[in-house]
């Protein structure tokens, strides 16, 4: 039988200025893929470089999470913009940390989106497409980390580098739609650990009791989440109990 490979990735360098949020050194070392905080949604230039840093450090893929502009609502928050204007802002924030990160001699494999913006290009083939070629422009190669939607089907469809992703901390409606939480809540990390095996086999237990296909083929936990450390590890650990090999999805 072959060898089951997933990547396990989250969040990290959201902390602003003087204001810290997670604890990215206890979360990191459980995932194989890193999305880092761009500015926009949160985050800052010394906090960018840090989480660089330390995701050299550790080994692990880095890459940029670029949001709307919208501090006070962490980007969680709809808003109304052209194509275009989603399109500049994620090359503005992207190619920040691209120079961070060619800085520190570390190699970027891609772009996570985050927030409402995740969910705005998710839904839109043709936003996501463009904003795949605009990756290209940026950097050849570079990823988008997206949900298996229609925004990620149409980027795969392309032949656009994408990575299917799926988060075990979070609920799902019948549709594969998120359930976000206005203000991330301690959860039980066994449960959470429970959906990440699920959702490795490709599919996932809705709130209403229905499994729905959701083709995963990176896990991500929240590393804004009160125990997010207890989470990530127990998510790393029980994919291995179940035979699973953590591995990056992008460098294979």
């Amino acid at each position: 039988m072959a060898t089951q490979m997933i990547d396990i990735n989250a969040d990290a360098g959201e902390s602003f200025g003087r204001w810290v949020l997670g604890s990215d050194s206890d979360v990191l070392p459980w995932v194989t893929t890193v999305n880092i905080a761009c500015g926009f949604h949160a985050g800052d230039p010394a906090n960018m470089r840090k989480s660089v840093q330390l995701a050299r450090e550790l080994g692990i893929n880095v890459g940029a999470h670029p949001g709307y502009p919208d501090l006070w609502g962490f980007g969680r928050r709809a808003m109304a913009l052209s194509d275009q204007s989603v399109l500049d802002y994620v090359a503005y924030q992207t190619g920040a940390l691209l120079g961070i990160a060619n800085a520190e001699g570390v190699p970027m494999t891609h772009m996570k989106p985050h927030g409402s913006l995740y969910g705005h290009i998710a839904r839109s083939p043709e936003l996501a497409l463009a904003l795949s070629r605009e990756l290209q422009n940026i950097q050849p190669g570079l990823a988008l980390l997206t949900s298996p939607f229609a925004g990620g089907k149409a980027v795969r469809a392309a032949g656009l580098p994408v990575i299917f992703d799926a988060p075990a901390d979070l609920d799902f409606e019948e549709d594969g739609t998120h359930v976000i939480e206005p203000i991330p809540q301690a959860k039980d990390p066994d449960k959470v650990a429970d959906r990440a095996v699920q959702l490795a086999t490709g599919k996932v237990t809705s709130v209403t009791g229905v499994i729905i296909d959701m083709p995963t083929e990176s896990i991500c936990v929240h590393g804004d989440r009160p125990n997010a450390p207890a989470v990530a590890k127990a998510v790393h650990e029980r994919l291995i109990a179940e035979g699973y090999v953590i591995s990056s999805a992008f460098i294979r």
